[in-house]
């Protein structure tokens, strides 16, 4: 019994000094890229439309940001309660490449517009 008890210490000790190596390396936490970017509003009214964002801020986000590829902006428009219960809404997006930054600037201009016509069109 007692060289169970010795063998089994044993081995058990060699599967824990073999598991508890260090592992050496680099990491380089640096290189961070964006492959997309995507940005998503949920609005209630014109007014909030309006204090949310500019298409200046747009401006700023795609003039700071690394994104290679896709670009996206979905804005969602709340509307009031329909008789069957369920809320009504409206939902735009936009979809374009950073290679196409001014094109994709007009197109969130006017779907900004068309955003405040809707809630103009409910007064």
């Amino acid at each position: 019994m007692k060289n169970l008890v010795v063998a089994l210490a044993l081995t058990l000790g060699t599967v824990i000094s073999v598991n508890a190596q260090k592992l050496k390396g680099n990491v380089n936490y640096n290189d961070v890229k964006v492959e997309s970017l995507s940005i998503s509003v949920e609005v209630d009214s014109a007014e909030e439309i309006e204090s949310t964002f500019s298409i200046e801020d747009f401006e700023e986000i795609l003039n700071e940001t690394e994104a290679k590829d896709e670009l996206s902006f979905k804005i969602k428009c709340n509307g009031k309660k329909m008789s069957n219960g369920k809320s009504s809404s409206v939902s735009y997006t936009v979809k374009g490449n950073i290679n196409e930054k001014q094109k994709f600037l007009e197109s969130i201009a006017k779907v900004r517009a068309s955003a405040i016509k809707y809630y103009n069109s409910k007064k």
